[in-house]
């Protein structure tokens, strides 16, 4: 019998246009039930999938600082989160909660 070679998945390896870094953002959003390290690593994994140190300088940070902010072993403050995003080239938006009738 063989043995199956696995390999860790990195959503970074195929978070490859901006549209797809996008939906994977909005998606996580929608998943995150309050959590914000959780959408913090979701903009670390689209950040590595766009060049760390690229996003690091597009948005004012040190690329360590940002390592750390969106690790999501911690809560970013809400400045950081906003230049992330900028410097991705994302926006965030909002829209009204559907009331269940």
């Amino acid at each position: 019998m063989t043995k199956t070679k696995t390999s860790r998945y990195d959503v970074a390896e195929h978070l490859r246009t901006p549209e797809e870094m996008a939906a994977y953002l909005e998606a996580c959003l929608e998943e995150a039930n309050g959590d914000a390290a959780f959408i913090a690593k979701a903009l670390g994994d689209i950040a590595r999938a766009k060049g760390m140190s690229q996003v690091a300088r597009d948005a004012g940070l040190s690329r360590e600082s940002l390592y750390k902010a969106l690790s999501g072993e911690r809560t970013p403050g809400f400045d950081t989160i906003l230049k992330v995003i900028h410097a991705l080239g994302l926006k965030l938006h909002a829209e009204p909660i559907k009331a269940n009738t």
